[in-house]
C-alpha cells in the first residue's frame, strides 16, 4: 500500500487530510509542531510526526506520495527528497521554475509531480480545460473566431465588513501580492500592469443570482494561454487570470494603495509586516465566521462579425461550515483527489499541473459539487 506523507496542517490542509484518512489510505501526518496536528485531527487514529526534512526523506519509500502544504520554499526540497527515494509529490502551489527543472528526471523515475491542484490554481484549471474542450466540439468553433478568457477567484467574507474583507491567517501574503505587476492579454496586446490598483474593472459574476465584483488581473496569465491549449493560430482578444473582491473593496483599501506604493527595501518590508499584524488584528475572522469563496471562468467567441457565437461561464459559489471554511475544502479536497489520482495511475509522469483529461476533470467537480452551494455552467451566449 502506498504511504501519503502529508507534510504541513495549516488551516488549508485538514478537510482534505481527514478525507484521505476516513478513505483508509495509510497516511504519515508532518508538522513542525505535533500538538497542533493532534488537536486539528482530534478523533481521527493518525500517525503524527516532528516535521525535519532529513527525517522525512528516511521514511519515504518506494512508490510513496509526499503532499506539501507548506510555505512555497518547501516544496522543492521535499520533492527533490522524492526524486532520491522514488516517491511521487502533489502540492496546491504555482510550478516554480527550480520544479519545472525536476521534470525530466523524475519522467525518467516514472514518478508524478503534480501541482497546481488547490483552487487557484487548481480548480480554475479544470473549468478552463471543460470550457476550452466544449468549444472545440460545438458549432461555434472556428479557428478565426475572436478569443475572450476570464478567470477570476477570490475569497471574501460572507458577511461584508466595511473593509470589504477578512484574513483567516497573516495578511503579508496578500499585500505582497498587491506589490507585484501582472502581464495579461487586452484588445488583442499585452497588457502590463505595475500595480492590481491602477487594473481595477467590474465584473458581473453570474452565479444564483447575477452579482457584480470588483477584479483585477494578477501574475503573469501568459503562459495559460498554452496551458490551456489554445491553438496558436487563435486570435486572443482578452486572456486574464485575475483576482476577485467585494464591491466597495478598492475605495476601502485606498489609503493603505498609497502607503504601499512609497515601501521598498528593508524598511519598507519591516513597515509591511507591521501593516500585516494591524490588519490581522483588526479585520480577522471570528470563531466560526463563514467565509466565502466565489470563482469564474468564462470563454467567449465573436466572429468575423462581431456575433458572440459561443460565451459559456463555469462559477462556483462555496461557504464555510461546520465541515472547515470554504477555502479549506476547496484547496485541500481537490489536493486529495490529486492524490487518489496519483495512486490510480491516472496521470502521467513528470512535473505537471492540475489535468486536463476531461474523464478527471469530470470526476472532480462532480466531488467539488459536494463542497460549493452552487456550481453551474451557463450557456450566455445571446
Amino acid at each position: 500500500m502506498t504511504t501519503i506523507h502529508w507534510v504541513g496542517t495549516g488551516l488549508s490542509s485538514i478537510p482534505g487530510l481527514k478525507k484521505l484518512i476516513s478513505d483508509g489510505h495509510k497516511v504519515v501526518v508532518w508538522n513542525r509542531t505535533v500538538a497542533t496536528a493532534q488537536a486539528a485531527l482530534a478523533g481521527l487514529d493518525a500517525d503524527i510526526r516532528a516535521f525535519d526534512i532529513d527525517a522525512l526523506g528516511n521514511a519515504l519509500g518506494q512508490g510513496d506520495l509526499a503532499v506539501s502544504m507548506l510555505p512555497g520554499d518547501w516544496h522543492v526540497p521535499i520533492a527533490v527528497k522524492c526524486i532520491a527515494n522514488n516517491a511521487h509529490f502533489v502540492s496546491s502551489s504555482y510550478i516554480s521554475p527550480e520544479m519545472r527543472d525536476l521534470s525530466s528526471t523524475a519522467r525518467e523515475k516514472g514518478l508524478c509531480f503534480v501541482n497546481e491542484v488547490g483552487l487557484d490554481p487548481g480548480i480554475d484549471h479544470l473549468m478552463a480545460h471543460w470550457l476550452v474542450d466544449d468549444y472545440r466540439k460545438s458549432d461555434a468553433y472556428d479557428a478565426d473566431n475572436e478569443l475572450s478568457f476570464l478567470s477570476y477567484c477570490g475569497g471574501v467574507p460572507k458577511i461584508a465588513n466595511d473593509f470589504r474583507y477578512k484574513f483567516s491567517w497573516s495578511p503579508l501574503g496578500v499585500l505582497k501580492a498587491l506589490r507585484s505587476p501582472s502581464k495579461s492579454i487586452k484588445d488583442f496586446k499585452p497588457y502590463d500592469v505595475a500595480r492590481p490598483w491602477d487594473a481595477i474593472s467590474t465584473f458581473n459574476a453570474p452565479l444564483a443570482h447575477d452579482e457584480e465584483f470588483e477584479v483585477y488581473p494578477n501574475r503573469d496569465s501568459l503562459p495559460f494561454i498554452e496551458d490551456y491549449q489554445f491553438d496558436a493560430n487563435w486570435k486572443v482578444k482578452q486572456f486574464v487570470r485575475g483576482t476577485l473582491r467585494l464591491n466597495g473593496w478598492a475605495q476601502a483599501w485606498d489609503s493603505l494603495f498609497k502607503e504601499i506604493e512609497t515601501l521598498s527595501g528593508a524598511e519598507g518590508d519591516a513597515r509591511l509586516k507591521q501593516i500585516s499584524d494591524d490588519l490581522l488584528a483588526q479585520h480577522s475572522y471570528d470563531e466560526n465566521e463563514p467565509d466565502r469563496v466565489v470563482l469564474c471562468v468564462s470563454l467567449q467567441a465573436e466572429n468575423s462579425n462581431g456575433e458572440t457565437v459561443y460565451h459559456k461561464t463555469y462559477s462556483l459559489d462555496a461557504h464555510g461550515n461546520d465541515k472547515g471554511s470554504a477555502m479549506a475544502q476547496l484547496v485541500s479536497i481537490t489536493v486529495a483527489l490529486a492524490v487518489n489520482s496519483v495512486v490510480k495511475n491516472e496521470i502521467a509522469p513528470g512535473v505537471s499541473a492540475a489535468p486536463s483529461s476531461l474523464v478527471i476533470v469530470n470526476e472532480w467537480m462532480q466531488e467539488i459539487e459536494n463542497i460549493a452551494q452552487y456550481l453551474e455552467i451557463k450557456d450566455l451566449t445571446k
